[in-house]
């Protein structure tokens, strides 16, 4: 009998693989024949005349065109740092995350979900070039037969200045990322210049769920636009990236029970609100209104201060766009409120 079981497990396994292995062929032939419909018979890239430089990135060495006319970007990140560039994708995908662009995202194909593109809409888009943070290898091996495709790794979100900056190294847009940059720094300076002496001020950030919060670290990515700002942590949030690696085998939040409610309180608490769906945000929203009625939540000082403010999805973003509309929130309600 057990070795039947085995056997029947095997079976199984083997059938998934095969089906998967069935799967991943078709959609490799499907994808080949859509792009020699688009390109005239052709699937090669490098029969379609552009001058190019290589570029050595995450996935290999890629020829990106000089002059780049059809951007197509795979997740949030890549489209926000190159619309920040001055190049507007023709495609991407677009999400929650990326909505607070507003306007910025008018003319660009909505592709599928971030690392999920649906193929054979970039296809039809006729990219000259594909970038992506977010790009398992078999999407890469399939996105390199439409156009040349670049990935860009990092560890966490605290590290997108780095990333940044190698896209406009891609994208030969060091000058405007340089810009990007000072602009960045410069509204920081006149924020210090007008709030003080920030660095006695300390700022808690929380994402809620149902059983449990957590708290963003120093080196997450709106650790790193507080720390720039001048602010301080509380001590239960003020840990680097490898001390938090360490300690909570993860590199910019650690989780804790609401019994630990005590680790949240700071001067300020910024609550992160917002989800990648809709149905997401708006059970959040209902576990932030019973986190409100929590003894412990309410025994916070911030909380009897009336200093809790809601904040939307950008605070966990990656991009310069999204660390300048942190900026805006730390104008509206750490000085305007004073004013």
């Amino acid at each position: 009998m057990k070795l039947q079981l085995r056997g029947d497990k095997l079976f199984a396994k083997i059938k998934n693989l095969t089906r998967y292995w069935l799967l991943g062929v078709v959609m490799v032939c499907t994808l080949l024949l859509t792009i020699a419909c688009h390109y005239g018979g052709s699937i090669s890239i490098r029969d379609r005349n552009f001058a190019c430089r290589d570029i050595e990135h995450a996935g290999g060495i890629s020829c990106i065109p000089t002059n780049i006319e059809r951007l197509v970007t795979l997740d949030s990140v890549s489209l926000e740092n190159a619309i920040a560039l001055g190049i507007k994708p023709v495609g991407s995908p677009i999400d929650n995350f990326s909505l607070f662009l507003e306007n910025r995202l008018t003319g660009i194909k909505n592709i599928g979900q971030n690392g999920e593109p649906n193929l054979e809409h970039i296809v039809t888009l006729k990219p000259d070039l594909i970038l992506s943070l977010y790009s398992p290898q078999p999407i890469y091996s399939l996105t390199s037969k439409i156009a040349p495709t670049v990935l860009f790794n990092y560890e966490h979100s605290g590290q997108w200045k780095e990333v940044f900056t190698k896209f406009s190294t891609a994208l030969s847009k060091q000058k405007n990322a340089q810009e990007a940059m000072d602009r960045y720094y410069n509204r920081l300076a006149e924020f210090k210049q007008k709030i003080g002496d920030s660095s006695k001020i300390k700022v808690s950030v929380v994402r809620v769920y149902t059983n449990n919060i957590n708290l963003s670290l120093r080196d997450s990515f709106c650790g790193t636009v507080l720390e720039d700002a001048g602010l301080s942590r509380p001590e239960s949030q003020n840990f680097t990236a490898s001390q938090a690696q360490k300690l909570f085998n993860n590199s910019i939040y650690m989780s804790v029970g609401y019994e630990l409610m005590e680790k949240a309180d700071g001067d300020v608490i910024f609550v992160w609100t917002g989800e990648n769906t809709p149905q997401a945000t708006e059970t959040t929203q209902k576990k932030i209104e019973l986190l409100k009625t929590n003894p412990l939540w309410q025994n916070l000082k911030a909380v009897k201060n009336n200093k809790v403010y809601l904040v939307p999805d950008y605070w966990i973003g990656s991009s310069i766009l999204a660390a300048n509309a942190i900026i805006d929130d730390l104008y509206k309600y750490l000085l305007d409120s004073k004013q």
